[in-house]
């Protein structure tokens, strides 16, 4: 009787607890994808000023440099300025007032320094780069510190800095590409860029309106992130053409990326990368060694969510542990056109839904979405809080054996499993 009576009281606890974890966890999830969905969408009308978005400067009043080897210029004034000729370790400061605006001009300027940046934005309230002719920056040796100041990169800016113009600019070095401590924008002109770490990297945002990019990274393509603010370091692509190749991340934001535009092709580990991904539309081409598109936990603002809108995306998997698109949260699919190819098609932790569009896995379209779940259900997904390996509780949420199939879920700690 006795051990009757414990039994019941046992499955009892577990119901209760089994019921609080659905609901604690299902309606927090549930607020917080509504609050990312409410707050995390990016409007192009607010990301781009008719400064940013005009491809040829006006030069009525604009003064005209010509660089020089060994001699550094300074500009202190906002203004429009011309740059000019070839020099080897000539550095271009812009050191203006805090609500100066300066548009440098690159008219056939081509600068290879060994050590430092070639274009060094200390102080402005903006800075355009325009490139009227070709022009080539490089960076041939180790960077070294402006100070404090950990200068990596051929373009460094410490305030907003927005790339334009009508010309090819062609960038190499052996660290990072061009580097802004706040907005980084692209809004027309052909660039080239061959980095051994990063080819684009913000604080605040990168943001694409337009524009050739042919990127080749050591590490990351484009890179947002802000560790300050959860709702900043995010990547908005509205157009343009864009070829990456990384050995990390094609595109990683910390918060959100959204692709309203364009046509993206990305080879890396991973192709895309960030906590709210949202494609809108765009032609987007992937090929990926780990995870194709992947939401994870990289800002405490949002929760995971991968939600696709229209596009028409294709993307292609390596052998292994490997996920076409994963989610630590939701996947929602409400238009467009999705192809996976891979071993693992779609892996998620919330719900994955398709409202519309055509999804196709391995050349044949489904209507609803496969869950690879490595994890296993809650296991994967929530496992690691409740136990380890063996027991009631890891047996049941996340142990190698039980009804909600917990896999390695037990032994995951935190969100799960496999932690993405």
């Amino acid at each position: 009787m006795m051990k009757r009576r414990m039994t019941r009281i046992a499955l009892a606890a577990l119901a209760a607890a089994m019921i609080f974890c659905v609901s604690f966890f299902g309606l927090n999830r549930a607020s917080a994808a509504t609050a990312s969905e409410s707050t995390a969408v990016l409007s192009a009308n607010d990301l781009f000023s008719n400064r940013d978005l005009s491809q040829t400067p006006d030069l009525a009043n604009a003064q005209r440099l010509t660089v020089t080897g060994g001699a550094d210029l300074t500009i202190t004034e906002a203004g429009v300025y011309v740059l000019s000729g070839t020099a080897e370790n000539c550095t271009m400061y812009v050191n203006a007032g805090d609500d100066d605006k300066v548009q440098l001009v690159l008219d056939g300027l081509s600068v290879t320094n060994t050590d430092f940046p070639c274009i060094y934005v200390q102080n402005a309230d903006k800075v355009f780069i325009t490139v009227s002719a070709d022009s080539t920056l490089s960076v041939t040796g180790s960077f070294r510190a402006d100070g404090s100041v950990n200068t990596d990169g051929v373009i460094f800016s410490r305030c907003d800095l927005t790339l334009n113009g009508t010309a090819a600019l062609t960038i190499a070095s052996t660290d990072n590409g061009i580097v802004s401590k706040d907005d980084l924008k692209v809004t027309g002109g052909t660039y080239t860029v061959t980095a051994s770490s990063k080819c684009f990297e913000a604080n605040d945002s990168i943001r694409i309106a337009g524009g050739s990019l042919t990127l080749k990274a050591g590490t990351d393509g484009l890179h947002a992130e802000n560790e300050e603010d959860g709702t900043l370091g995010y990547v908005y692509i509205g157009g343009g053409t864009l070829d990456i190749t990384a050995t990390d991340d094609g595109i990683h934001a910390s918060s959100v990326v959204q692709i309203d535009g364009g046509s993206i092709t990305v080879t890396a580990a991973e192709g895309i990368e960030g906590t709210v991904i949202r494609i809108n539309d765009g032609t987007i081409v992937i090929s990926a060694r780990d995870d194709g598109i992947n939401a994870a936990w990289k800002s405490s603002s949002y929760t995971p969510v991968v939600e696709i809108n229209g596009g028409d995306i294709a993307i292609t998997m390596g052998q292994g542990d490997t996920d076409g698109i994963d989610s630590n949260g939701d996947i929602v699919i409400n238009g467009g056109t999705v192809q996976v190819n891979g071993m693992s098609t779609f892996d998620y932790d919330g719900t994955g839904v398709i409202n519309g569009g055509t999804v196709i896995c391995n050349g044949q379209q489904v209507s609803s979405l496969p869950n690879q779940m490595m994890g296993g259900g809650w296991g994967g997904g929530r496992g690691g809080s409740f136990g380890g390996p063996s027991g009631d509780w890891g047996g049941s949420f996340g142990g190698p054996s039980s009804d909600w199939e917990g896999g390695s879920g037990g032994q995951g700690g935190g969100r799960g499993g496999r932690g993405h």
